[in-house]
């Protein structure tokens, strides 16, 4: 049986615009540049530039397409021939500062590829080569089977070989340099490093650390030293001697050093705090505040329009997309303009909140903060204030720090005063740091020396902390 039924549901929805914003916001200053390239080539009412005079947008109101209308052109005009100036809220002495985004490496694989190329003698050991080489994962990994990678090349290049003849070139790369490079897993890549030492001589300690890994790979994770000894009937300091040159060895052999397996980018701060006679001056980086502006031309044409009695049709699709450049244009306008003024408030606000920090870059003198608090401050949600920390950086004069890492739970102490938690891991932190790695802290005994310093928090929560501070629980960290 069919029924009518009324019901109301309440539905948010955003308008494009504020899409727009949203998707800015979330931009670091790098991604930001992007973008505004990225607009400045697809839409031509856009440009980039300074007119002679500063020039204000105007709030443009939402505008009905409809062909029955006629077009408001007043909107798209001023008295300065259109143009819209987007100035920037940020220092003038920053203009002089220069940004280098990423300084340029040869990646690891092309590297590898001059390597290689002098060992191979025909055309099809090329191609698996090179096939082989582009598959590698950033740190330097073969994870995908030989069988996969032979099927990879009969459909997409139409090229028939064999898992041996992939084996074989396989062998080729692992011997290139760094050493451990194709390795199909962690245990495989210390033994290629392990074996690329022994061809430089004859040490027991090489012989031992290979025989570790290669029979006792599982315990040797799991620090069951006792077995080792055991097995191979050997004393605690020859132990001692092979587990420190196995900790030498690299298990991410295109990830440091001059093989790093990337590009490196230079953190670009979005941000600039600087003290000055105990003042802090919050600045936005220069990149964020380009000049944009409306296109002159663009105007022109609908100056023409206007002037023009007879409006053919063709006239008027025309003057339709350029009304519809326009507006993207000044949506992108005052987006940017939004996000700028954003990222100000939120950052001014941060700084209010955290200004012994800024002043002395101690970080036991960070209060507690979180997303909430800003929110509430400057009025807006907190999944806005969520977008402005998630990627941005700010410079100060301690170093470059990444936003959200100021924002952090509240714990209070025996006193009754409420602290960071930042400052409860720094103790956490120094205390492993310092502790008798062959009788390293457990968790309970972390508790006590958190207690006894005024900090009282639960076993659990010590163990949280040391999880998010990626130390590894006691039993991992004995060392003999």
């Amino acid at each position: 049986m069919i029924k009518q039924q009324l019901s109301q549901k309440l539905l948010q929805k955003l308008s494009p615009q504020q899409i727009q914003f949203i998707k800015l916001l979330q931009l670091n200053t790098l991604n930001f540049q992007e973008r505004v390239d990225e607009e400045l080539l697809e839409n031509p009412a856009l440009e980039n530039g300074k007119d002679e005079d500063e020039i204000q947008s105007e709030e443009s109101d939402d505008l009905d397409y409809s062909s029955d209308e006629e077009l408001d052109i007043s909107d798209y005009m001023s008295d300065d021939e259109g143009g819209v100036q987007l100035s920037g809220d940020y220092n003038a002495n920053d203009e002089e500062k220069e940004f280098m985004p990423v300084v340029y490496f040869t990646s690891f694989r092309e590297r590898l590829l001059e390597q290689i190329s002098g060992l191979i003698n025909s055309e099809q050991d090329e191609i698996l080569a090179d096939q082989i080489v582009g598959t590698l994962d950033d740190d330097g990994y073969l994870r995908r089977p030989l069988n996969s990678i032979k099927n990879d090349l009969l459909f997409t290049q139409n090229i028939q070989t064999t898992t041996n003849d992939l084996q074989r070139v396989l062998n080729l790369i692992q011997g290139l340099e760094p050493a451990g490079i194709g390795a199909r897993d962690l245990k495989e890549c210390i033994l290629l490093q392990i074996e690329r030492r022994q061809l430089s001589g004859n040490n027991p300690v090489y012989k031992l650390a290979h025989k570790i890994i290669h029979e006792m790979m599982d315990d040797f994770s799991k620090k069951h030293y006792n077995r080792i000894l055991k097995k191979f009937d050997i004393s605690e300091d020859y132990l001692k001697e092979a587990l420190d040159f196995i900790a030498r060895l690299n298990p991410k052999p295109a990830q440091s050093g001059e093989e790093g397996a990337v590009n490196k980018d230079y953190i670009i701060p979005d941000f600039i705090v600087k003290e000055s006679y105990g003042k802090l001056d919050v600045s936005l980086n220069s990149k964020n505040a380009p000049e944009l502006k409306i296109s002159r031309s663009y105007s022109e044409t609908l100056k023409s329009y206007e002037a023009s009695k007879e409006k053919s049709a063709s006239q008027k699709d025309a003057v339709q997309y350029i009304k519809q450049k326009l507006d993207g244009a000044k949506w992108f306008i005052d987006s940017v303009k939004q996000r700028q003024n954003t990222l100000l408030m939120t950052m001014n606000k941060i700084v209010e909140i955290q200004h012994d920090f800024f002043l002395s870059g101690d970080e036991t003198d960070l209060k507690p903060m979180i997303l909430k608090d800003i929110a509430e401050a400057i009025q807006m949600d907190i999944s806005t204030i969520s977008r402005v920390a998630s990627s941005k950086y700010v410079e100060t004069d301690f170093g470059i720090f990444l936003l959200k890492d100021f924002f952090t739970e509240g714990i209070t102490t025996g006193s009754g005063t409420e602290v960071s938690n930042r400052e409860v891991k720094k103790i956490l932190k120094d205390a492993i740091e310092a502790e008798n790695k062959s009788k390293p802290l457990t968790d309970e005994a972390l508790k006590k020396i958190l207690h006894e310093k005024g900090y009282p928090i639960a076993r659990r929560t010590v163990a949280k902390y040391r999880e998010q501070l990626n130390l590894p629980v006691a039993r991992l960290r004995k060392e003999l």
